[in-house]
């Protein structure tokens, strides 16, 4: 990477860090500003051939700010295969969700959907900021529907079903539909076993080539 492309990195990381869009400039009027103070949460890398595109960061990361600092994450990095340093480590995953801020809870106390603001403004500067990325992981039908666009099938289960289609025939960086690893999902994997059998074991063998 060159110095300039260096500073386009840094550059991009603090102008996202004092992002406030959702609160001084909400998407769909003054009534639905973020209610609390943002705090973006996104890990950007010059090196990591490896995305993680999430959904938006939960209360805990909203709190830590450090990105899938929760059960989820400890889910997530069981499926890639990895320790908790080697997640951390920006020079092996970039950690871009579709919302930067946690989006606040709705009347069932579930999260939010990922604010409206983020992805329109922030989504291809990142992007275009990391050419070096070869394995996509969208997670959840946020991510899913931004990174396969038309190709994304009515379902995130058919979508996933479905990740064979997708991780081969990618124009740019192969992408990996996942579901997310909340525990609101744990009786979605049950149902569908063949997440385990056949998605898990090709998952694993494209971070270890990607990532050491």
């Amino acid at each position: 990477m060159t110095d300039a492309e260096d500073k386009r990195l840094e550059d991009l990381r603090v102008a996202i860090a004092a992002c406030r869009i959702c609160r001084d400039a909400p998407a769909r009027g003054p009534e639905y500003r973020l209610p609390h103070e943002p705090r973006p949460v996104a890990v950007i890398s010059s090196k990591a051939r490896i995305l993680i595109a999430g959904q938006a960061p939960g209360l805990r990361v909203h709190e830590s700010g450090l990105p899938f600092d929760d059960a989820s994450g400890n889910r997530l990095r069981d499926w890639l295969g990895v320790t908790r340093n080697e997640f951390y480590d920006r020079d092996r995953f970039a950690i871009v969700p579709m919302g930067f801020c946690f989006p606040g809870y709705d009347a069932h106390g579930s999260d939010l959907p990922p604010r409206r603001e983020c992805a329109p403004r922030w989504r291809q500067p990142v992007i275009d900021a990391m050419p070096q990325v070869e394995l996509v992981l969208a997670i959840g039908q946020y991510a899913q529907a931004w990174h396969l666009g038309a190709r994304k099938a009515a379902s995130m289960t058919e979508t996933v079903r479905n990740w064979r289609a997708y991780l081969g025939s990618n124009a740019g960086p192969a992408v990996l539909a996942l579901p997310h690893p909340s525990w609101r999902n744990t009786s979605w994997l049950k149902k569908n076993p063949w997440f385990e059998a056949e998605v898990l074991p090709v998952l694993r063998e494209r971070i270890k080539n990607l990532s050491s």
